[in-house]
């Protein structure tokens, strides 16, 4: 009849005629719930430091897991910084040997300094452009995700038994 009676998730509770439903604990919780209390002044003292410990640990792991969570995004915010510093050292080299491969001349004419500027603009275009498309996308994806979440909440207002007939409602208001 024990293992039968721990199988259900739930357990009924009455609180000075205030009934309700609870999840059950398991055996081993109430096991492990507070001693009763000892005349043992040594022992209580032991409990007290065991139940604090407990608690410290409880917190170290909380700030550990948060801890963990923080160098997770510290370190992709690197790798971010890194391929951005890596992509202008590229850009740099690519206009370097742009402007090393053009045969030096004495005056440059104004055609060619319209060229060079003109392939500069090009260059600060295009990476511009890729900035957006990335921006774009990321915005594409803020926006999905704003959405299924506004459905979710939508659905859990269409959900509640208020939209049904007054006889589901007051049903559903008796059920235990």
């Amino acid at each position: 009849m024990a293992t039968s009676e721990w199988e259900d998730d739930w357990e009924l509770c009455n609180d000075d005629g205030f009934v309700y439903k609870r999840k059950k604990r398991r055996p081993d919780a109430l096991s492990a719930g507070p001693p009763p209390p000892l005349s043992d002044p040594q022992a209580e003292e032991s409990h007290r430091r065991e139940r604090k410990r407990r608690a410290l640990i409880k917190i170290k792991e909380k700030y550990q897991r948060e801890i963990d969570h923080w160098e997770h995004l510290s370190n992709t915010l690197g790798v971010l910084e890194e391929t951005a510093q890596q992509q202008q050292r590229r850009q740099q080299q690519q206009q370097e040997q742009a402007s090393s491969s053009l045969p030096l001349v004495d005056s440059p004419s104004p055609e060619f300094v319209c060229r060079t500027l003109v392939d500069e603009l090009l260059l600060q275009a295009e990476a511009q452009e890729a900035v957006i498309h990335d921006v774009s996308h990321l915005c594409d994806v803020a926006e999905a995700m704003c959405n299924v979440q506004d459905e979710q909440l939508r659905q859990s207002f269409i959900d509640l038994p208020v939209w049904g007939s007054p006889r589901e409602l007051m049903a559903s208001l008796c059920d235990e």
